[in-house]
């Protein structure tokens, strides 16, 4: 009788322990991509697994996410609105100065937060090269969740989670890093004319000619620093000569353009946009395709 007690204890424990597990929810990091996601892949031919590609839009309150294909261009997934980011248009200088980055950043990882009060989070990797070369400081640096933003760039949760499902499963599928462009708003003709008195324009001027490269490729494109700029998509003259951000650029030149062909009958346009207030603001997307340049630019401000 009393080995039936101290089994029947043990089967209450189990039943109890197990019903308990049931109730619990996934952990937002480990939840499988929602269906509508997933059916939206499926539709555009797209790998849950396959690389990615984000880009930020200040101005316009937007984060895009796109998906490599198996010719590897990238392809547009989804259009995001940023629920909020912090202080003005133009880059982040100093810590305390409540700016969100513009620039080149790439994310690994290691840098993603799976455990952050903000819900979930990945760090941009401010200060990066250029930053660095600039005496420009920071840390901690995020996209993440929860919709408050300190210099950083918030989504709201539901948003941040599926960013981040993307993510994770693009480092499942073999990505090491993926590259994040931070700008102040698209670079487009018209809204750089209409931005040309800011104290940033040089600035801007470097960040455009990356943003062109992708419009003309839809190829993330090579990011160097040297003289304390960036310097896209070159090939330097020495094999295995790297670029030194403070220093003179090494002997390079441009790379062949990849023009990228539309595939017929695929969808390659930027998907449907946002308009969300955001500190007082209103932020409105320019539908204007803007245009390949080559020029060389001279970057103002520290």
């Amino acid at each position: 009788m009393v080995r039936l007690s101290i089994y029947g204890v043990m089967g209450a424990l189990l039943l109890a322990f197990t019903l308990a597990g049931c109730g619990r929810s996934t952990l937002p990091h480990l939840k499988p991509l929602p269906a509508a996601a997933r059916a939206l892949l499926a539709q555009k031919g797209m790998k849950e697994s396959a690389p990615i590609f984000l880009r930020i839009f200040k101005e316009e309150s937007e984060l895009e996410l796109w998906k490599a294909k198996a010719d590897g261009r990238y392809y547009h997934f989804k259009t995001y609105p940023i629920c909020n980011w912090s202080g003005k248009l133009g880059p982040k200088i100093k810590i305390g100065d409540k700016q969100s980055p513009e620039g080149f950043y790439r994310v690994a990882k290691y840098q993603m937060n799976p455990n952050s009060k903000f819900h979930l989070s990945f760090n941009l990797g401010f200060p990066n090269k250029f930053d660095k070369s600039r005496g420009r400081t920071g840390q901690f640096l995020m996209v993440h969740g929860n919709c408050k933003s300190l210099g950083c760039y918030a989504m709201t949760d539901a948003l941040i989670e599926e960013i981040y499902i993307l993510a994770r499963e693009a480092f499942v599928g073999g990505q090491q890093s993926f590259p994040v462009h931070a700008f102040p708003f698209r670079m487009t003709a018209k809204n750089m004319k209409r931005h040309r008195r800011s104290r940033w324009v040089g600035y801007w001027r470097n960040l455009k000619q990356g943003y062109d490269e992708f419009e003309l490729s839809r190829k993330p494109p090579k990011i160097d620093v040297c003289e304390r700029r960036y310097l896209i998509n070159v090939q330097f003259s020495r094999p295995g000569v790297k670029s030194k951000p403070a220093a003179y650029c090494p002997p390079h030149r441009k790379m062949k353009p990849d023009i990228f062909i539309p595939p017929a009958g695929q969808e390659v346009a930027a998907g449907p946009s946002y308009n969300t207030p955001v500190s007082g603001l209103s932020r409105f997307l320019t539908k204007i395709k803007g245009r390949p340049i080559n020029s060389s630019v001279t970057v103002a401000g520290p």
